[in-house]
């Protein structure tokens, strides 16, 4: 087993690996910009090294430097986390080259998948199902227009590198395709430095489901179940949850077969998602391959027991996988919300800056990744995402029900958060019924918020019956210290008729 792995991103993944390593007893070695120096991935490792300015294109993505620190610290292989450099073939030859070991699939591997357009090609060739289109780019207006005649609107223009909705653009009428072809070419440029476009039939309200796949050196492959992706917004992930509500156990072995032969059509290694888009009649098609290991890798991991960090080590290691496809038993629900630093009343925005009070929610069925901790400064270079929360039951239902429990105990002082965001999606009557695809989120968005000053929803209430708590404790009215939770809870340890005072303030403020 490695002794020493260098982790080459920040955040809440960042601690992921590093928890994952000393689980491990493998020494961790952390790096970080300027602007991280405190961060808690940096507290958390081992060693940590500075690389540079708090642009990525001067840390995080600076190959010569992380590969330096490799170098430096003696590890023996660098897991890269996702987002930054985690889809970079040429940082996963570069490692190669340097005799570091990279913790995902190969350079060639990743070449063939990280293409939308030769993924396409690819999966052309091994009879994989996928959505009617072009498997290359698009050369010109002309041939843009004859393909979207033939295949028929709408139709959806997508960068054949990079992902995360940048490039995207859906054309619903024949007079809006070359405005909508110059953007995505000048937004696929702009973001990946490959302004190739394709085009893909649009199809109507699809449901995103995803196969988890694992694969070693050993030419053995396995999927571990499906994820329901659809809850987006400007095509990011926003809730995720396993397994799907309308997969049965005939279409996951049927998805899982695909996604195998998709994985073994590219030689893949380690671990990967083969990403579907699924119609109304539960048809689903090839979309795409991500690289790395997920943002919402936690999901399949709760429902499958498995730790899927440990395995990206065992088998960048060498070792076989430790089971077969028929071991794989999936058991329970889990749903995960990304916890961003953004404003929910500002669009969306992002909001750095110092947290000031953390109550972090937990008890039964509940985890939380983090990359946060009180006191510190959120900053504004890069992805808000903050922590992930997730919920885990025996069914759907209960999932929910601790889900929705725990947002009711989680507050993060002196930025915003889209906490509020979540309590609204699972108390909507349509995801709870599980009526969910790709355009639910913004649907709802476009509804008018039901009034609820429940104390327990209410954000702008949580934050008010905070401060008062802070009042409450700075004129010593709680002997126990614990006026805090007498004020938000009602609990002993405070004069509960002063904490139903505060709390009623605070209603009355929600009100407003």
């Amino acid at each position: 087993m490695f002794k020493k792995i260098l982790i080459a991103n920040r955040g809440e993944i960042a601690v992921r690996v590093i928890r994952a390593c000393h689980e491990m007893a493998v020494a961790a070695v952390a790096v970080y910009s300027e602007v991280d120096r405190a961060s808690l991935h940096v507290r958390k490792a081992d060693e940590a090294y500075p690389i540079g300015a708090p642009a990525a294109a001067e840390s995080y993505l600076n190959i010569a430097k992380i590969l330096d620190v490799a170098h430096r610290s003696g590890a023996e292989a660098i897991h890269p986390g996702y987002g930054f450099l985690s889809e970079n073939a040429q940082f996963a030859r570069a490692c190669a080259d340097a005799g570091v070991k990279f913790i995902g699939p190969t350079a060639v591997a990743m070449e063939a998948m990280g293409s939308k357009t030769r993924a396409r090609q690819a999966m052309e060739r091994a009879g994989v199902p996928f959505v009617p289109g072009t498997s290359r780019g698009l050369e010109s207006l002309e041939q843009a227009e004859q393909v979207a005649a033939r295949i028929g609107y709408p139709i959806m223009l997508k960068a054949a590198a990079g992902g995360g909705g940048k490039g995207m653009r859906l054309v619903q009428a024949p007079q809006d395709l070359k405005s909508a072809l110059e953007g995505a070419r000048s937004e696929a440029e702009r973001s990946f430095g490959d302004g190739e476009v394709y085009i893909e039939k649009a199809i109507v309200n699809p449901r995103h489901i995803e196969m988890q796949i694992l694969a070693d050196e050993h030419g053995n492959t396995v999927y571990l179940g499906e994820r329901e992706c659809s809850l987006q917004r400007r095509h990011q992930k926003v809730v995720e949850e396993a397994p799907s509500p309308i997969v049965d156990h005939d279409m996951r072995r049927r998805m899982g077969e695909v996604a195998v032969r998709v994985a073994q059509a590219a030689a893949y290694t380690n671990a990967g998602t083969v990403e579907f888009l699924v119609d109304q009649q539960k048809n689903f098609y090839f979309l795409e391959m991500n690289t790395r290991l997920q943002v919402e890798h936690p999901v399949t991991e709760l429902i499958t027991g498995l730790d899927l960090v440990h395995l990206q080590i065992r088998i960048a290691n060498g070792e076989r996988l430790p089971f077969t496809q028929d071991e794989i038993k999936i058991r329970g629900h889990a749903i995960e919300c990304r916890i961003y630093a953004e404003d929910p009343d500002n669009n969306y925005f992002p909001s750095p800056g110092r947290i000031t009070l953390l109550l972090a929610p937990s008890g039964p069925g509940i985890r939380r990744d983090s990359g946060m901790y009180e006191g510190w400064t959120v900053p504004m270079d890069y992805d808000p995402l903050l922590a992930k929360l997730i919920g885990y039951g025996a069914d759907r239902e209960q999932a929910i029900g601790r889900l929705t429990r725990a947002l009711s105990e989680y507050f993060v002082g002196g930025i915003k958060t889209n906490i509020s965001l979540f309590r609204r999606i699972l108390r909507h009557p349509d995801f709870r019924a599980a009526k969910l695809d790709t355009g639910f989120l913004d649907r709802m968005l476009q509804e008018k918020p039901v009034n609820r000053p429940d104390f327990q929803t209410d954000s702008k209430a949580a934050e008010v019956a905070v401060i008062a708590a802070g009042m409450f404790a700075a004129l010593g009215l709680s002997a126990t210290g614990a006026g805090e939770h007498a004020v938000l809870n009602g609990s002993p340890g405070g004069n509960s008729k002063t904490a139903s005072r505060w709390k009623s303030a605070a209603h009355r403020e929600a009100l407003r």
